[in-house]
């Protein structure tokens, strides 16, 4: 029933949309900037360190594996040995790939582009 009935719907609400919107374009609205601020010319692209992508997305894998610990621990008196044994088992496979994660040098808060200078 979803399938059918939600497309038909999105459909319906942006065929209204198209029809009943009030359309005014002027100079403001369809230049490059919609924002009412004026390009600063040479800044419009800078440099993004990649670094911090990567870290983000690292967080993400080991926090929602975390967050897979959360009903062993609710349940810790209902599992028995097994479940716990299960998240023994998961919790060291979680902390072998946080070890090699750290010993290839995903985390390191310094670039290695730039030498490091040993005074």
């Amino acid at each position: 029933m979803l399938f059918i009935f939600v497309p038909i719907l999105a459909g319906v609400l942006l065929i209204l949309n198209f029809f009943l919107a009030p359309h005014r374009p002027d100079e403001a609205k369809v230049s490059a900037y919609e924002c009412g601020f004026s390009p600063v010319y040479g800044q419009t692209r800078s440099t993004f360190q990649i670094h911090f992508y990567i870290v983000a997305m690292l967080f993400l894998v080991f926090d929602l594996e975390i967050l897979l610990l959360f009903p062993i621990c609710l349940t810790l008196y209902n599992v028995s040995i097994f479940g716990f044994s299960i998240a023994i088992i998961f919790f060291i496979v979680l902390t072998i790939g946080f070890v090699l994660e750290i010993g290839s040098g995903a985390i390191s808060l310094t670039d290695p582009a730039l030498p490091i200078n040993n005074k």
